[in-house]
């Protein structure tokens, strides 16, 4: 036994017998319950049911004896319901223990969740527990949930197998929950990074610093520092860009006052007079503004059909054949320039 071992006993041992403040709550040895603890028993029957699914019925049937036996090891009966897909464990006048009764609930929960007998039945004992981690509701998106689901898993289950041998825990994952039994420490840590890995950190990072941690904990030196600046840290990257709309609205001003009220058609008559006047007077103004309008539009229809049969400009058409006459190319003169820059060519050779 190393020394570090020996110090972390007899800290222990000091411990079980202060009453005062625990600086470290691990340490702490907790003494064993036994019969003669509570010699009368207990004065009320407590009982605890469970179902399980269909396809489960097969396997429980075939372990249902082992469990009565391990539960009659600790004077508690199990009844099992075929029909209705029942579990149930109660306590009998032999029990003593009060806490077992719990226990063996966690049992046939773990029992309906998946878990092998062998592995579930670990949790009657005092120093191991067992937690379910519902995962379902940590992430709306189907798709998403089950890639972080098997992410946790990893490849060929090497993740998960990595995380029981860190934690000292068994861990299944099945269907939206994750059953973990093992110690209450390791319990932690598998919690903690199932419920980090559905929030999209991969679990990788947090199996890294357990690894760490264990390394950490074989020095001396360091056993009492911080490890903070020893530990991995994660930083998130949004890798996906949100599309901008194409029109951005621009936020106005804001004043505590109310918008002004729009006018109503009195107020719109009175600015303009037209409150005050008769009904035939109203109606001679609505005639006169549809004839002024027809007389505007058939105006603008009649200059619209007298346009194809205006005449050309001729300015403009004389000024377009001078244009025209001035790009013509003088061909003799182009042919003499050629000539003599062919004579200056062999004239230099």
């Amino acid at each position: 036994m190393s020394d570090s071992d020996s110090d972390a006993n007899d800290q222990a041992g000091n411990i079980e017998h202060f009453n005062g403040p625990v600086e470290n709550a691990w340490l702490l040895k907790i003494p064993e319950f036994k019969k003669d603890d509570n010699p009368q028993g207990l004065g009320e029957e407590s009982s605890f049911s469970c179902l399980f699914p269909k396809y489960r019925e097969k396997y429980i049937k075939e372990c249902w004896p082992l469990v009565e036996k391990a539960l009659d090891g600790h004077h508690l009966k199990a009844e099992l319901d075929l029909i209705q897909g029942n579990m149930t464990v109660k306590t009998t006048r032999s029990t003593w223990d009060p806490f077992i009764v719990l226990k063996a609930r966690d049992l046939i929960k773990l029992l309906s969740r998946s878990v092998p007998f062998e592995q579930a039945v670990k949790v009657l004992e005092d120093e191991i527990s067992c937690d379910i981690i519902k995962i379902k509701n940590l992430v709306r998106n189907k798709a998403k949930f089950v890639k972080r689901r098997n992410r946790l898993i990893g490849p060929n289950g090497c993740t998960l197998k990595s995380l029981e041998l860190l934690t000292n825990c068994y861990v299944l994952v099945q269907g939206a929950t994750v059953s973990a039994i093992g110690p209450y420490k390791g319990l932690q840590c598998v919690r903690k990074v199932v419920e980090e890995t559905m929030k999209n950190i991969h679990p990788i990072y947090n199996i890294k610093a357990l690894m760490i941690k264990r390394e950490l904990m074989k020095d001396d030196k360091l056993k009492e520092e911080n490890w903070e600046r020893f530990l991995p840290k994660f930083q998130s990257k949004n890798t996906t860009k949100r599309k901008k709309p194409k029109e951005q609205k621009k936020k106005k001003n804001y004043t505590p006052f109310p918008p002004p009220l729009l006018e109503s058609k009195v107020d719109k008559e009175l600015a303009s007079g037209e409150y005050f006047l008769t009904e035939a007077q109203k109606k001679a103004k609505r005639n006169q503004e549809r004839v002024n309008k027809e007389q505007k539009s058939s105006n603008a229809q009649k200059q619209r059909r007298e346009k194809d049969f205006v005449a050309p400009d001729e300015s403009k058409s004389k000024k377009a054949g001078a244009a025209t006459n001035s790009n013509k190319v003088d061909v003799k003169a182009l042919k003499s320039k050629i000539a003599k820059a062919n004579k200056k060519a062999k004239l230099i050779k």
